[in-house]
């Protein structure tokens, strides 16, 4: 059976709707952040050296790690047809694409922002605060939130050309890029002056695979 070493709010939530869509039998073993640090455990790194999640063993032992790895492995492995375009086809170079552009794009200035968010709220001694929230928040109205808003347009024009992220159909692109989108809303500010990614975002949360992965997955921090 497949084991999904599951970390509470955080990306390995979209790995558990995959196997749900998939219809796939799988376990979980679970980790919680540090309330302080919001930090992963150390206990990941018995799992893989990173100590990061998702990592997914799969029923044949073998040790999965990265988001975007782990979506495209499973749906090539399990798949049988569903969730990916066919292969060669325009709408397979589309699905190739935001598998990758999720986390290697759309994620770091959304993860810049909450970083400089918790600079700017951190504990420090009184003198050295207006200078910590001087830098954040010169770094962020410079190059952040215009990189945010640029990316949240883009998204957006995108959506204006097809119903899903990589056609006219429901992929495993769609489940990837559910955790940036989702954290636009949370950190982004994203909202309904983006239409379409809102449509999608009600769309994606709608999914009966996607609502079982929550009651399995447990409380999910970007949805509130």
């Amino acid at each position: 059976m497949i084991t999904v070493h599951h970390l509470n709010n955080s990306r390995s939530q979209r790995v558990l709707w995959l196997l749900e869509e998939l219809a796939l039998p799988y376990e979980i073993v679970r980790y919680q952040r540090d309330p302080k640090t919001m930090l992963a455990p150390a206990t990941l790194r018995a799992v893989h050296p990173l100590g990061k999640s998702p990592v997914v063993v799969t029923d044949d032992g073998q040790a999965l790690a990265e988001s975007g790895a782990i979506v495209e492995t499973l749906i090539e492995r399990y798949g049988n047809g569903r969730l990916a375009p066919i292969a060669g086809t325009p709408d397979a170079v589309r699905y190739r694409y935001w598998l990758h552009y999720a986390e290697g794009s759309a994620m770091p200035p959304l993860l810049l922002k909450l970083m400089f968010d918790r600079i700017e709220k951190a504990r420090m001694p009184f003198f050295a605060k207006p200078i910590a929230r001087a830098i954040a928040g010169k770094a962020k109205s410079a190059f952040i939130l215009p990189q945010i808003t640029q990316h949240l347009n883009f998204m957006e024009g995108e959506l204006g050309k097809n119903a899903w992220f990589a056609g006219d159909g429901f992929t495993g692109a769609d489940i990837q890029m559910s955790f940036p989108v989702e954290a636009g809303v949370a950190r982004g500010g994203l909202d309904a002056k983006r239409p379409k990614l809102m449509a999608w975002l009600e769309r994606i949360h709608a999914r009966p695979a996607y609502q079982k992965a929550l009651e399995r997955g447990g409380p999910y921090g970007l949805l509130t």
